[in-house]
């Protein structure tokens, strides 16, 4: 036998690009690697890049280039002929070489090439090949490694196959099979390493048509009993070598030795070496695809981000590529105006920029008009779609593609109403990552709701993926080859051009957005989220209920962040910084800065609106007894739905403060039975009379302006003849309730003076 070195090891992968190594410079390398392949995918970049990590991609020559498939569609029927004739004419120079190694493995599916090039003032997707097949095979070790176990194998074969749970492509060939004490027991000819003489020996002994299947094909020699006694022929049954992974899910795991991430076989205590995701197992195969043949490991993060990446120029427009934004709002959907706010401050020319917007909810549309009149002549179009044109979501999202392609964008970012993009560099971020469909992760916040789904159930719904949580949460970062996305993604105009890889989104089982991730899979087009950065977060729509005044306001629960954002002061937090002195306008009285502007009108808003104030007597049905000692013209938040919210206010932004400043008390949460805006007018009820609350402590926050608004009014402690006159909307005022605090509300003389009050802790 010759020396190691000498041997020539022949891949022979039915995907592919290019040639890196021609047949001239063949006999100066240790090893070729053969491959067939029409065409350039992700899985082919992945498969390219798991050749290069492992040191062989300079090795790797293609055969089969240019030239026609006569295969048959292996996707949907038996066939593959035309790769072992193709791979019989590749071997023939070497097929009385009794001691060179010939690696084999393969999964052919044919695709349809589609070229483009765009120009150069087009930097995203220049010369970007795509194909609605993917390729299904990782290295996991390097050649040499692969050799040693295969020549290290019991009883020396001259051949060794890959196996697999299912008996394929005829059941009733299972019987014929020889019996196996432990392992997989069937032949599974997408992976297999022998001797050049005797491959090509079997290859050639029987012909195949093109249209012919391979796997029965090489199922046949290997039940043949003189075929597997003459060239000793072995099942790599404990996937040693070779690991398929349809049937095997249960059997391996993802794990990590140091920072290096690689594959164990649990079943058989086996580290495998070239992994094949044959049959159904192609998500699983993207799955670990994320992390093995290092793609990612715990030091570095996300290694394979970087492949292919570009910079656009900030200062020069013209690099940046045409794009079409499509904006789809097909429900009421709570903390629109922040949305369109954040759409228009992304930092990406928006004379490259066009946009179309389908609006489904009346409610929103004076907000959609708004937005198209103050933008109007900034993009390069605008183009809507209104409720009355009664067109579907399904309709809307194929519009939005035709439109793309008729104004010749480069890429189609499709923008969900619930999408944030928090981040302003999110558009451009995702034209540089430079992936044929990749979308920002966007979690709903404080929950584990988010835009993707690490993995699918058999019926292609939702099911959560080892690696999920650590990838909403941030503790992996990195870009994911994922089986669905939605809300917002970025895809490549190469793959809106042709039939056979447009977005699907009419489906009359799915919804779109299932519909359009469900089509993808099929074609085994990947579509990848990044979490290389914070891009933004989802809204909750769920509860959003367009009938009440400013709907907004009640998604504290679902939708704490926005609502915070948009009400909460801007100064709340620095009411906590530690050279920070509160605000003491009498003794004992604190003043913080703790709601907004908006908030304040919004609450008058919706009780003028509500409009059903008390009368001022001491009579009060509200109440449990009926009688309110110090009445006051007023509407308490349960009449208007708001008793909860303003309940998780006090115990989430007033408690801290309360803490703050009298210290020594703690009481969670905070309980008010009495939480109530007030009314003052002259001719209503323009002042109240001293009183003490009946509370342990009271709030009282300004929501309008003295001096504007109304004239007079404020807050007078009697004990200590000190007034609080000059309250900003806005401004919460916090004193004892009981024994000290005895005071009376100011006499208003013009206007109207509102207040919210609660009696916090009676």
């Amino acid at each position: 036998m010759r020396p190691f070195e000498l041997c020539l090891i022949v891949l022979f992968l039915f995907d592919g690009l290019y040639s890196v190594a021609s047949a001239d410079n063949e006999h100066n390398n240790d090893a070729i690697v053969f491959t067939v392949a029409t065409n350039a995918t992700d899985g082919f970049q992945r498969y390219i890049r798991s050749t290069e990590v492992n040191g062989f991609r300079k090795q790797v020559r293609v055969l089969g280039m240019g030239q026609a498939w006569r295969g048959g569609d292996v996707q949907r029927y038996t066939g593959g002929g035309h790769k072992v004739n193709l791979f019989k004419e590749a071997l023939e120079p070497y097929k009385d070489d009794l001691d060179r190694v010939v690696l084999f493995t393969d999964r052919l599916l044919i695709h349809i090439s589609l070229l483009i090039y765009l120009s150069m003032m087009t930097i995203m997707f220049i010369q970007f090949s795509l194909s609605f097949k993917s390729y299904d095979v990782i290295f996991l070790k390097n050649l040499e490694v692969i050799i040693a176990k295969f020549k290290e194998w019991k009883d020396e074969p001259r051949v060794i196959f890959s196996a697999e749970e299912y008996c394929w492509p005829d059941k009733k060939l299972a019987a014929q099979y020889p019996e196996v004490a432990r392992g997989k027991r069937y032949l599974n000819s997408g992976g297999f390493i022998g001797y050049a003489s005797d491959i090509y020996s079997m290859i050639s002994s029987v012909d195949i048509d093109d249209g012919g299947d391979d796997q029965l094909f090489f199922t046949k020699m290997y039940l043949d009993q003189d075929t597997r006694s003459k060239h000793n022929i072995k099942l790599d049954h404990k996937s040693e070598i070779f690991q398929n992974l349809n049937g095997a899910s249960y059997d391996i795991e993802l794990r990590f030795k140091g920072e290096e991430a690689y594959v164990q076989n649990t079943a058989y205590n086996t580290v495998p070496m070239i992994l094949h995701g044959n049959g159904y197992s192609k998500l699983l195969l993207n799955s670990l695809g994320n992390y093995v043949a290092q793609s990612w490991n715990s030091e570095e993060g996300c290694i394979s981000c970087w492949d292919n990446t570009v910079e656009l120029e900030a200062g020069d427009p013209d690099s940046f590529p045409t794009i079409l934004v499509a904006l789809f709002i097909e429900k009421p959907t709570p903390f629109l105006e922040e949305f369109f706010e954040k759409i228009s401050k992304q930092k990406y020319p928006k004379e490259k920029l066009h946009l179309l917007l389908h609006n489904k909810v009346d409610y929103h549309n004076e907000l959609v008009q708004a937005f198209i009149e103050e933008h109007e002549g900034k993009y390069k179009s605008i183009k809507q779609i209104r409720p009355e044109d009664e067109v579907s979501e399904a309709i809307a999202r194929d519009l939005a593609v035709d439109r793309c392609l008729m104004l010749k964008c480069s890429g189609y970012f499709s923008v969900d109403s619930e999408a944030h993009l928090d981040n302003e560099n999110t558009l451009r971020l995702l034209v540089e990552q430079q992936r044929g469909i990749v979308a920002p992760l966007l979690v709903r916040p404080f929950k584990a709701w988010s835009n993707f789904w690490g993995a699918i159930t058999d019926d292609g719904f939702y099911a959560r993926s080892t690696d999920y949580m650590d990838i909403i949460h941030n503790e992996r970062r990195g870009l994911w080859n994922v089986p669905f996305i939605s809300n917002c993604y970025l895809v490549n105009a190469t793959l809106l051009a042709h039939e056979d890889t447009r977005p699907v989104y009419e489906d009359p089982e799915l919804d779109p957005d299932m519909s359009f991730a469900s089509a993808y899979r099929r074609r085994n087009v990947f579509m990848y989220v990044s979490n290389r950065l914070d891009f933004g977060h989802l809204v909750n729509p769920d509860s959003y209920n367009v009938s009440l005044t400013h709907p907004d306001m009640y998604q504290l629960f679902d939708n704490k962040l926005d609502w915070e954002k948009r009400y909460v002061h801007e100064n709340y937090s620095k009411n906590f910084e530690a050279d920070r002195a509160p605000l003491q306008p009498c003794p004992d009285v604190f003043w913080f800065p703790i709601l907004t502007r908006r908030f304040t009108k919004e609450w008058i808003n919706i009780m003028e609106n509500y409009g059903k104030w008390s009368d001022g007597s001491n009579y009060d049905p509200r109440l449990s007894d009926g009688y309110e000692n110090v009445p006051t013209r007023d509407i308490h938040m349960n009449q208007v739905g708001l008793e909860a919210q303003w309940l998780y206010f006090l115990q989430n932004y007033v408690r801290p403060l309360q803490e703050l400043v009298y210290l020594g008390y703690y009481h969670f949460p905070p309980r008010s039975l009495m939480n109530f805006v007030v009314r003052y007018r002259p001719d209503e009820q323009p002042s109240l009379k001293p009183h003490h609350d009946s509370s342990t402590y009271t709030i009282n926050v300004a929501l309008n302006e003295v001096g504007v608004d109304y004239e007079g009014g404020g807050c007078r402690f009697i004990r200590y003849n000190c007034s609080v006159t000059d309250t900003k909307p806005g401004w919460m005022l916090m004193h004892p309730g009981r024994l000290t605090h005895y005071h009376e509300g100011l006499r208003v003389t013009k206007g109207t003076r509102y207040i919210m009050i609660s009696f916090v802790d009676p």
